[in-house]
């Protein structure tokens, strides 16, 4: 046990494996070593969404952590489901360990289980847990970035009805998603005191009339695709809101943080399949009689980044306990994430570094993700804003 007292409030957490963490981390790892690298690799060539990865996770219940029992989940919290993204991203799968998660069995379930009506909950939840239902977020748009205050989709209401119109870009899994959780403005800016209010959500349908989605070329992670998505007069009950009305920004928070959570276990599952494999390497490569390995100039350099990354993991199980707790774990969340973000980075620009002009083969993986890794210092927030938010927590006044 570990016990500290920080901000007005006690945090103590247990360090010891449960059998359910053990369970998990075992799970994970045979999923990751059945979908290792060269399937991943053959997958991003092809532009295929791995539909039996997804149905894999769903057999293990993966899916379905943080849906409660009653709605036929595995009633866990956020530190099982971190784990998991964490082992199956350093086992084998890259960021598809966390990719294929965050969204749906991360964001979506949080938003509907603490926001949904009775209704959403019955539809939804039992579907997520069984691997049986997609989701997508809608919230980046072309003149918003990752800033949500400044969405423009609007949301106007009709009779028993809000008709939608807007643009969302960098959308993951609209193209295949069964839902989507939109992010839009009920009540413009303008007219508002606090940028936070006027914000709605809303749970639509995919196949809905005035939907177009287009996806967007990039050049990593083409299992899955990430797309512009058009709404024009989209036309949604009143009922799919979720949460309240003008007061989605509260139900956003609550999603925000599990998604931060995720990114951080990206960054350091990333990191330590690189650095495995770096450090295979490195033992196998002789020159001039020895394992390139033994000389600290190979072996420094991807040391202390990797020491790095087990302190921001520390920093991630912190965020994952206050979370569980219902405790505000922003600042936590934001600096598991930068912090993680960078030591993966480094972490795997060195471990490329040591494969020499090898690491820039496609058949040793580390180029690929050296690609993937470096979606994180974006998504799913800049680090510039996780900095800006961790500056106003230690002080600093507001600086955007």
């Amino acid at each position: 046990m570990y016990s500290t007292t920080e901000y007005g409030r006690d945090t103590i957490m247990d360090f010891e494996t449960s059998a359910e963490h053990s369970m998990i981390s075992s799970t994970a790892t045979e999923i990751a070593t059945e979908f290792g690298p060269e399937y991943w690799r053959n997958k991003e060539e092809n532009g295929e969404f791995a539909s039996d990865f997804w149905n894999e996770l769903g057999e293990a219940g993966f899916h379905g952590l943080l849906v409660p029992e009653t709605y036929d989940g595995a009633g866990m919290g956020m530190s099982e489901l971190g784990l998991a993204m964490e082992t199956l991203c350093a086992e084998g799968c890259g960021m598809a360990g966390t990719w294929y998660l965050v969204l749906t069995a991360g964001m979506a379930t949080v938003g509907l289980k603490q926001h949904g009506t009775d209704e959403q909950k019955e539809r939804y939840l039992p579907d997520i847990a069984a691997g049986n239902r997609n989701f997508s977020i809608g919230i980046t748009e072309p003149e918003a970035g990752t800033n949500t205050l400044n969405v423009k989709t609007r949301a106007e209401k009709e009779g028993d009805e809000y008709v939608l119109n807007g643009q969302k870009a960098w959308i993951t899994f609209a193209d295949r998603a069964d839902n989507m959780i939109l992010v839009t403005r009920t009540t413009p800016r303008e007219d508002v005191d606090r940028g936070t209010e006027g914000i709605s959500l809303f749970v639509v349908d995919m196949d809905s009339p005035g939907i177009d989605v287009s996806p967007i070329e990039k050049h990593a992670m083409n299992y899955s695709k990430s797309c512009e998505v058009f709404l024009e007069d989209v036309r949604v009950p009143a009922e799919n809101v979720l949460g309240e009305p003008d007061e989605g920004w509260w139900a956003l928070v609550d999603m925000l943080n599990p998604e931060r959570i995720g990114f951080a276990a990206a960054g350091t599952g990333i990191g330590k399949l690189a650095a495995d494999a770096a450090i295979e390497y490195a033992n196998d490569r002789e020159v001039f009689g020895a394992p390139i390995g033994t000389h600290q100039g190979v072996s420094f350099p991807i040391a202390k980044p990797y020491a790095r990354m087990e302190a921001a993991a520390q920093m991630r199980k912190k965020a994952e306990y206050l979370y569980e707790q219902g405790e505000p774990c922003g600042y936590e969340s934001n600096v598991a994430k930068a912090t993680a973000v960078e030591a993966g980075i480094e972490t795997v620009k060195q471990s490329m570094q040591a494969f020499g002009g090898w690491g820039y083969a496609k058949e040793y993986d580390i180029e690929r993700w050296w690609r993937e890794i470096n979606l994180t210092r974006l998504a799913p927030v800049t680090q510039q804003m996780a900095y800006n938010h961790i500056s106003q927590e230690i002080g600093f006044p507001k600086s955007y």
